[in-house]
C-alpha cells in the first residue's frame, strides 16, 4: 500500500460557526455544508470536517476532545507575509517564525491557536 495523501481529518469543536468565521478568517477555508448537517472547512485538496463536542458522528476517536488537535498547514505565502495577516486579524502568535522539519524537507513555522486551543502550524518550504 502507498498513501498518496490526507483527504480530511476532524477536528471536535465547541461552536461549528465561530470555527469556521475564525478559519475563513485566519487561513482563508470555505465553509461547506454537507449531509444531513455536516460542516466542513475546504482548503485546496483537502479539508477538516467538524464536529461539535457532544454530537459527534460515528465512527469518531475513542476521546474526541475540544484542543486536541496540532497540525501543520503548508502555504506558499511568504512567513512574514502570513504574519501580518494573522497580527492584522489580531490572531495572537504564539511562536514566530521558526526553523523545523516538515514531511519533505526544511520549513519556517509560525504557531496559533483556534477558538478551541487546537495548535495551528503555517509554513513555508524553505528553497
Amino acid at each position: 500500500m502507498h498513501i498518496e495523501r490526507i483527504d480530511h481529518f476532524v477536528l471536535t469543536v465547541r461552536d461549528i460557526d465561530a470555527t469556521c468565521d475564525f478559519y475563513a478568517i485566519a487561513l482563508g477555508m470555505e465553509r461547506v455544508d454537507f449531509g444531513a448537517g455536516r460542516t466542513a472547512l475546504k482548503f485546496g485538496q483537502q479539508k477538516i470536517n467538524l464536529h461539535r463536542a457532544g454530537h459527534e458522528l460515528e465512527p469518531k476517536s475513542a476521546k474526541p476532545t475540544p484542543g486536541s488537535g496540532d497540525f501543520c498547514l503548508i502555504t506558499k505565502t511568504p512567513i512574514d507575509d502570513v504574519v501580518a495577516h494573522l497580527k492584522s486579524a489580531g490572531i495572537v502568535i504564539e511562536y514566530l517564525p521558526s526553523p523545523r522539519t516538515g514531511a519533505i524537507g526544511p520549513i519556517t513555522s509560525v504557531y496559533f491557536r483556534d477558538p478551541d486551543d487546537n495548535l495551528i502550524e503555517v509554513s513555508t518550504y524553505d528553497e
